[in-house]
Order: structure tokens, then sequence, then C-alpha cells
């Protein structure tokens, strides 16, 4: 990998870290219960994800062999399913906070996304599948909730069947 494959990198690392801040903030908008502790289990994956990235990063900065780096990335378990009922009643933040996930999660795949159309390492090309792939996985799970969120709140402000 090149010198912009590690710029890519350290952009992932503080991807990951922004979700991580993002997620305990939204965590602090609820009291205790399902929706407070799925957030703050969100926030410690994307912490998890910023670990492997500086493991792969310093890996890769000191030369050692990508491909036995990317194997670090078949032990990372797959993003999680969330508990989400602790948001009902909170749908105007639930709304907020998953719009602004979805928007997280979209720029994330699109940087990767040229990120991998620019390389032309396959090692690297395989990293941006995996990026985008953790990225996939969140925004199919926060747009399912935004769009459930958003049809309780449409229906609470009297917007619904309409």
């Amino acid at each position: 990998m090149n010198v912009e494959e590690l710029k890519v990198i350290k952009q992932a690392i503080l991807n990951e870290i922004e979700g991580y801040e993002f997620y305990k903030m939204a965590a602090n908008q609820f009291n205790a219960g399902e929706g407070r502790e799925a957030f703050l289990e969100l926030a410690e994956e994307e912490l998890k994800h910023s670990q492997y990235l500086r493991e792969l990063f310093e890996n890769i900065k000191d030369g050692k062999e990508d491909d036995l780096n990317l194997s670090l990335f078949t032990d990372v378990p797959p993003p999680r399913i969330y508990k989400w009922d602790g948001l009902v009643g909170k749908n105007s933040l639930a709304v907020s906070i998953f719009g602004i996930g979805i928007d997280m999660e979209r720029a994330s795949i699109e940087f990767y996304k040229r990120a991998k159309k620019d390389t032309k390492s396959q090692s690297a090309s395989r990293l941006y599948d995996i990026l985008i792939k953790w990225e996939e996985t969140h925004l199919d799970q926060f747009t399912e909730q935004y769009n459930y969120h958003r049809e309780v709140w449409w229906a609470q402000q009297g917007y619904a069947p309409f």
C-alpha cells in the first residue's frame, strides 16, 4: 500500500472516532434502558473498528506484509443488530439521531468507494470492501429505524395517513 492508502486509513480511523463520539452523545440523550445501551454498544463497536484500523495502519507503516495485516479483519465480528425499544416516545429525537447517522454512513461509503476506484492495490481494494460493508450494515439498520420513527412522528403530528 502506498501513501495515499495510508491517508485513507487515517481518515477511516477518524470516521470511526467521529462515530464513536456521536453515538456516545446520542446515548446520553436517553435514560437507562435499551435505547441508551444500544447507542453505547454502537459507540463501542466504532471504537473497536478504529482500534483494528490503527493496528493495520501501524503494521503497514512499519512495512509489514499487507495480506498478513488484512487477515486481522477476518476476526472482526459483523456489526450487531441492536434493540431500539428504548426510543419509543422519543421519535423526533430518534429521527434526528438516525438521520445524522445515515448521513455519516453514506458519506463514509462514498469516501471508501472513491478510494477503491482510485487504488491500484488489491490489498487496499479488499480493505475498502470491508470498510464499505461495515458502513452499509449500519446504514441499513439506521434507515430502517429512521423510517419507522419518521412514520410514528408523522402520525403524532397528524400528517398520516396522507
